[in-house]
């Protein structure tokens, strides 16, 4: 239960709801078990007028009328006040999981880059749905019914003991039994719970990533070999579950057992009393067995309140592995900080946690508010890298980076990330509009800015040819549109967010040299007064930047401008050459 303590705030959040439920929950067990004895009385008035005690049948017929009434109005309000618990109990379990899956959400949020490369999305979607799941059980029926069972115990339990304490004793004796029944089983079910929820998440984190995979299924035809392997999966978690319902599954008949043996109790003890004559009344024996048999259901379902709380258990305690995880990258200014643009780099090196490579190793350079700076390099010189490091989504691992001549530590975080428009290559799109997918950049964007941002991205045109034209939905990733068609909505987004800081990296890949030649054009004019970073595989790209570094395996082997390159024997001028002769022969 220690993972549970985790919970604790929210019962005092919802404490009103917990005590009226609680209060709600002993008003109609009160008004339930005023039936045994309404029964036991009109029993009673039908012995009497038996043996002669009451000699005027319209007084017993009148007696067992108003008895009945009282039944049904026990009855009534027992009902109703049973439904007001639900109301109570069953809503607040509800918004305790609104509540908890936020703080996950959040928590997810801000998480650093690094969580996500060593978690998969299946088990991140698990947890927050399927675990927070089996906690609002924990919430809502388990205290419900175990509220409901203790005040019906509380309370029949002393009628009993009040009437007959030797009966009462002979009735309660297999609660030990019972006791020990749950003691042994739920350390099973916490066990096999566990279990079955590394598998549940194995099973998401499969069917995740074929969905999200699925061009590269079909394209190489492995539908057979996906279907076996989730099919091998699935079975492994039928069977973990079916040995988890076997577990749960000992419980009700053993319950009902135990219960039966109470019933055969009482009504042998309590017979051999009433022909003993210690007991004036049958009354008394009907009483018992009614009080038996509405134990019965508060005594069954323990089993199942102690699976549910086995499971929430286990499941919290998944939850709070991911709850207690402290992001890597930390805020440190909580003032807001105006963002100019000049950045500097003074000794950078950056190894990345995960695979240990180093991908910067002593990078120096400096870029003047409103200036551009090119980064070219081959795969894996570490150009996206530094683009990361700008944005804060690292941290580096020696070296310092200056933002605005103030250590990037210092800088506050969403002020940071707030100025920057950063154009990834591998460009993301929301299931949703192309006009809210450029919105991202900014919400309160209005129609003529939008239409504004998509012209000097070059992507005006294409989006005019669309049927629904802005209002096209781009399918789960943008997978209805090209890929030069997705960069360019994603440069429409980070330029509509009028950025400090502009960040493209290598996002237009994807394009002809010929569309390259006019979104070029397009941007001079839209990042001037802007920082800008441009990184790309093509000199082209870069010829108009005020800065240009090359990069190789982490570190600058050249830099300068345009012109000053290309007469210099080395990377730049061999690209710049051999994309110049790329160019004439295709013209």
């Amino acid at each position: 239960m220690k993972a549970l303590k985790y919970l604790n705030k929210f019962f005092y959040k919802y404490r009103s709801r917990l005590i009226l439920g609680i209060f709600i929950t002993v008003i109609a067990k009160v008004f339930a078990l005023q039936i045994p004895q309404l029964i036991k009385e009109s029993l009673n008035i039908v012995e009497d007028y038996k043996y002669d005690r009451i000699t005027d049948l319209e007084i017993v017929k009148s007696q067992l009328i108003v008895n009945i009434f009282y039944i049904i109005g026990a009855a009534l309000l027992s009902g109703f006040f049973t439904f007001m618990m639900r109301q109570t109990l069953i809503v607040m379990s509800r918004l305790i999981e609104f509540d908890l899956k936020n703080e996950i959400f959040q928590q997810y949020e801000h998480l650093s880059l690094n969580f996500y490369k060593r978690n998969r999305t299946g088990d991140l979607m698990n947890r927050i749905s399927e675990d927070v799941g089996k906690v609002r059980m924990y919430f809502g029926p388990a205290i419900m019914y175990t509220m409901n069972m203790l005040v019906l115990f509380i309370i029949a339990i002393t009628k009993m003991w009040n009437i007959d304490t030797k009966l009462t004793l002979y009735t309660l004796l297999p609660l030990p039994v019972l006791s020990l029944s749950i003691y042994l089983l739920s350390r099973v079910i916490n066990k096999r719970s566990n279990i079955v929820q590394q598998y549940l998440s194995k099973l998401t984190t499969y069917v995740q990533e074929t969905f999200s995979g699925i061009n590269v299924v079909k394209a190489y035809s492995i539908e057979s070999f996906t279907s076996k392997s989730f099919e091998e999966l699935a079975n492994t978690n039928k069977d973990k579950n079916i040995s988890l319902f076997k577990a749960q599954a000992l419980f009700f008949p053993l319950m009902l057992l135990l219960i039966g043996i109470s019933n055969i109790l009482v009504i042998y003890i309590g017979g051999m009393q009433y022909i003993n004559g210690e007991i004036a009344n049958i009354g008394i024996i009907a009483e018992f067995i009614i009080y038996v048999n509405m134990l019965t259901w508060p005594v069954a379902v323990v089993g199942w309140v102690t699976s549910i709380v086995q499971q929430a258990e286990v499941s919290q305690r998944r939850i709070n592995q991911f709850l207690m995880e402290k992001p890597n990258i930390i805020n440190h200014e909580t003032a807001k900080s105006q963002i100019l643009g000049d950045i500097e780099f003074k000794n950078v090196s950056f190894t990345y946690e995960d695979t240990g490579i180093t991908a910067l190793k002593n990078v120096s350079f400096k870029i003047k508010q409103g200036e551009t700076l090119a980064i070219l390099g081959r795969t894996g010189s570490g150009k996206s890298t530094i683009a990361a490091l700008i944005a804060r989504l690292y941290d580096v691992s020696s070296g310092i980076i200056f933002i605005d001549n103030k250590p990037i530590k210092e800088v506050n975080l969403d002020s940071l990330r707030e100025s920057i428009g950063f154009v990834p290559q591998d460009a993301f799109l929301f299931s949703d509009t192309i006009k809210d997918n450029i919105k991202i950049g900014n919400e309160l964007a209005s129609d003529e800015q939008i239409e504004q941002a998509a012209k000097s991205a070059y992507i005006h045109h294409n989006i005019e040819g669309f049927n629904q034209k802005f209002e096209t939905l781009v399918g789960e990733r943008g997978v209805t549109l090209s890929g030069g068609q997705k960069q360019r909505i994603s440069i429409a987004r980070a330029l509509i967010s009028n950025p400090e800081i502009l960040i493209f990296d290598d996002c237009l890949s994807a394009v002809d040299t010929e569309t390259e030649e006019i979104i070029l054009q397009n941007l001079n004019e839209a990042t001037k007064g802007k920082t800008t970073i441009i990184i790309s595989h093509r000199a082209s790209s870069v010829k108009n930047a005020d800065h240009i570094i090359i990069l190789e395996d982490g570190e600058i082997i050249e830099a300068g401008t345009h012109d000053e390159l290309v007469e210099k024997t080395g990377y730049y001028q061999d690209i710049y050459n051999q994309q110049l002769e790329e160019k004439l022969t295709n013209s």
